[in-house]
């Protein structure tokens, strides 16, 4: 019974290991997130990058079916070895969280990125209404570039995987300008579990035992190349979620490529709008007539596809996930994604977009 007892309270050690390593984000800084994760990272992706299917994924399936076989097994002796089987299922989760955080999950506690970019976080509803006119008209030139006619919308010519070999190009040219974005060996997939995680209401994650940037091969492909840039800013060590939108946002919009340049400039702009309803409902609606109905038709094929998947678990899986985020530091939970606009409106203070 001793021995059952150790794993559970080693969890309880990791909490309060972690909660003190919270107060000094300098620390994790310099000796995690810049000294041990790159070279841990680069391995597990030098490894696994060449792989050409989800490793992740099939290990996740692996201690699934694992589990399941040992409460199958243990399912006549839970009444009478209760406490032994919970001290059992609390070590596991004790192991899991060990390997989550050593292998990624510390880079929750590294310095945010509005203070390595010197950017205030606070701004006025007035702001982010203009801020949004200027995403808008950037939108708007981007799209006549790639479409002639402003109602029709734009189709990406691309594979999922020509999509995958592309975004090297935005992060070579983001890291010219910001060293701390630099991306090497590529590993990013689309996931095997695309189908339950659609029904999830996910576009993708990062494995953090394989480091794999798992995408999700059934949404848009407008939406594609964001996406992807996204789960490759995750695996440069970038944990908070607003932070990989801004980072997979800019990948998008220094690429080469007008189609990363319309998701990237088109993902911004969703969010922009959503952050308006926000903080008040409706007031968004007078933004609509400047957007060039091609664009429009996009977002509408995006939300209808989300909305064809919508199902009761889902909210389930958004409340466990939201906890999640806020267990890690990250206190806005889901709704942390739509913090990147922040970074976005102070970033572009002075800068042209």
């Amino acid at each position: 019974m001793k021995k059952k007892l150790v794993l559970p309270v080693f969890l309880v050690v990791q909490f309060v290991i972690l909660k003190l390593l919270s107060f000094f984000p300098e620390l994790v800084e310099r000796y995690y997130s810049n000294g041990f994760y790159p070279f841990l990272s680069k391995i597990s992706r030098i490894t696994l990058g060449w792989i050409p299917f989800s490793v992740g994924d099939l290990l996740y399936g692996i201690v699934i079916l694992l589990l399941l076989k040992w409460l199958w097994n243990k399912r006549k002796t839970w009444k009478i070895d209760w406490k032994i089987n919970l001290l059992s299922l609390i070590g596991f989760v004790s192991v899991f969280y060990f390997l989550f955080n050593l292998l990624w999950g510390i880079n929750y506690i590294r310095v945010p990125l509005y203070q390595k970019l010197a950017l205030k976080r606070d701004y006025s509803t007035e702001e982010l209404i203009a801020f949004t006119e200027r995403v808008i008209v950037k939108v708007n030139a981007i799209h006549s570039q790639i479409e002639k006619n402003d109602s029709l919308k734009v189709v990406v010519p691309y594979t999922r995987d020509v999509i995958f070999e592309k975004t090297q190009n935005g992060y070579d040219h983001l890291s010219k300008a910001f060293p701390f974005f630099t991306y090497e060996h590529p590993s990013v997939k689309k996931s095997l579990i695309s189908t339950p995680l659609t029904y999830m209401g996910f576009s993708g994650y990062l494995n953090p035992f394989t480091n794999e940037a798992q995408v999700n091969a059934l949404i848009p492909l407008p939406n594609f190349a964001t996406t992807t840039c996204h789960e490759m800013a995750h695996q440069i060590g970038y944990a908070s979620e607003s932070e990989a939108n801004f980072i997979g946002y800019m990948a998008s919009i220094y690429n080469d490529d007008l189609y990363f340049q319309y998701s990237g400039y088109t993902y911004a702009l969703r969010y922009c709008l959503h952050n308006i309803e926000l903080k008040q409902e409706g007031r968004s609606e007078a933004l609509l007539p400047l957007i060039h109905p091609g664009v429009l038709e996009n977002f509408k094929d995006s939300d209808t596809f989300w909305d064809e998947h919508q199902n009761i678990m889902e909210p389930l899986f958004k409340v466990f996930y939201d906890n999640f985020l806020k267990l890690n530091q990250q206190k806005d939970g889901m709704e942390s994604y739509s913090k990147f606009v922040d970074l976005l409106i102070h970033y572009y203070r002075d800068r042209p977009l």
